[in-house]
């Protein structure tokens, strides 16, 4: 994946955040903004290293994501949360179990949609190489003899 592709999967993450955030309350907009939490944490991962495969991405945005809650069982989290904005949207506050289950969710749609994106671009092959290496070996022909 391409880190523009990879860019644009950040900037729409957050605008879906956003949007549920706007248009939903309750556990709908707190679940899907988990879910989502790991899908931009697999975004970012992606933007970094733009080789890195579907797999490892997914596992690592949701290795982040799980070890960001864990840490809300210290205290540390809630703490650096009443002071910053920043710390809040990225920290959180208090541990809620569930959640755990939500980034899951958000590393399954993560790891899915860049294995597609992958399975469509090895798909399409660009460029004059790909004309000839699709076309197979070139027809012989009596100047070529």
């Amino acid at each position: 994946m391409s880190r523009a592709t990879a860019a644009v999967a950040v900037a729409l993450t957050v605008v879906a955040g956003l949007g549920i955030r706007a248009a939903a309350s309750g556990d709908l907009a707190k679940y899907a903004g988990d879910a989502l939490y790991t899908v931009l944490i697999h975004a970012l991962v992606v933007l970094i290293a733009p080789r890195t495969r579907p797999l490892p991405a997914a596992g690592a945005a949701l290795a982040f994501s799980w070890a960001v809650e864990l840490l809300q069982l210290t205290g540390v989290p809630g703490e650096l949360s009443r002071h910053s904005t920043v710390a809040r949207l990225v920290l959180g506050s208090t541990f809620n179990a569930p959640d755990l289950f939500w980034y899951a969710v958000g590393a399954g749609a993560a790891w899915a949609v860049h294995r597609a994106a992958g399975a469509r671009a090895v798909a399409r092959p660009t460029g004059p190489t790909a004309v000839s290496a699709s076309a197979g070996p070139a027809p012989r022909t009596s100047a070529s003899r």
